[in-house]
């Protein structure tokens, strides 16, 4: 089942259960909590009593990496995964979303990959790595990450594709998805615009639909293809914190954006499959179906996953088909190509327009 949540860090510096609150108000499915330096994101007993109180799940943690959260969960960066690790267990969410370690980390980022693995098969929970970006510094541009800011060209078992991270690094955000395959199993839900002047970017953060990443599209593959994950709202607030009008308002256009483009997924996915079975197919492929879940605020309509599989977790789905025309350049070496799922990295440093683009805030 594709969940649609939203992140605590939307409404910042609000409190913890105030992101709940507002989640339940808005119709989101869960809640994914972001370590902070505020207490209640990573207390388990305080966390357990707001997701009680609201009714919504926490469907992820995300490991602290805000400058303010520089001392959350201890000082040593591996002790920061393990506890974030044993947090999201305790909690009964999926995911551990992580950043890949900064370069003069060096004896975190020589053991990191080892240790997310490590982590992951203790505790039960996938550890994901989130797609970052390179940093220009005047005419430099470096990647700052080790080993690297693109997942899709490390050795990993799961990943986070975040859309306004994958515009400051100039990638188009289906072909990363593209890029990441299987091992796709967790989405940033927010928008950004590639920059077609190098380092003219900022981590913007957008709500869907008001960048230009096509945010729609890889949803609406996601739910044709049975995906099974969470989609999980990260937007900037941008001073709205202390306007709960305009912070509802921009909670809901973001969640009615993702609804939009998975039903759209589901219903074309519904289609195809009648289309197959009408003409004659004996072994259609399995479309999701959907179904509706009534919230505080509505209704939301989800897709139902697929059967179940032997197939470890992270590869119980493929996140994009694989006979769609190529629209970007990333995918295009030549005539008739068309965009394929691959473990095989890909450029990230080119915008559409050719250019790269980077930028120099993470969130």
């Amino acid at each position: 089942m594709i969940t649609v949540g939203t992140s605590t860090s939307c409404v910042s510096p609000l409190p913890v259960d105030e992101a709940f609150r507002l989640a339940r108000t808005t119709g989101f499915d869960g809640v994914e909590v972001m370590v902070t330096a505020d207490r209640a994101s990573r207390d388990a007993r305080l966390l357990r009593a707001s997701s009680a109180r609201w009714g919504l799940p926490v469907l992820s943690v995300h490991a602290p990496v805000l400058p303010l959260a520089h001392f959350a969960l201890g000082r040593d960066q591996g002790e920061k995964l393990r506890r974030s690790a044993e947090l999201a267990a305790d909690l009964g969410a999926a995911t551990v979303v992580v950043h890949p370690p900064f370069r003069w980390q060096r004896r975190h980022a020589a053991r990191f990959l080892d240790l997310v693995r490590e982590l992951a098969a203790a505790t039960g929970v996938e550890l994901a790595v989130e797609n970052m970006f390179p940093w220009r510094l005047g005419p430099v541009v470096a990647d700052v990450y080790s080993p690297g800011h693109d997942p899709s060209a490390l050795a990993v078992d799961a990943a986070v594709l975040d859309f306004s991270h994958a515009a400051v690094a100039g990638r188009d955000a289906l072909d990363l998805a593209l890029a990441l395959g299987p091992r796709l199993r967790h989405v940033h839900l927010c928008d950004g615009v590639v920059s077609t002047r190098p380092g003219g970017l900022v981590d913007q953060h957008l709500v869907p639909g008001t960048g230009d990443q096509p945010v729609a599209e890889v949803l609406g593959h996601l739910a044709r293809s049975g995906w099974s994950g969470s989609v999980v709202a990260e937007v900037h607030a941008r001073g709205r914190a202390t306007d709960e009008a305009a912070l509802t308002d921009m909670l809901r256009r973001t969640l009615r954006h993702a609804r939009a483009a998975l039903a759209a997924g589901t219903a074309s996915s519904g289609a195809a499959s009648a289309d197959t079975a009408s003409a004659g197919g004996a072994s259609a492929a399995y479309a999701p179906t959907s179904t509706v879940a009534t919230t505080a605020s509505g209704t939301a309509t989800t897709a139902t996953p697929s059967p179940p599989s032997t197939t470890p977790r992270h590869l119980t789905s493929t996140p994009i088909e694989v006979s769609r025309p190529c629209q970007s350049s990333v995918a295009s070496e030549a005539q008739g190509a068309t965009r394929q799922p691959t473990l095989t990295p890909t450029s990230t440093a080119t915008s559409r327009s050719g250019e790269p683009a980077t930028g120099s805030r993470a969130r």
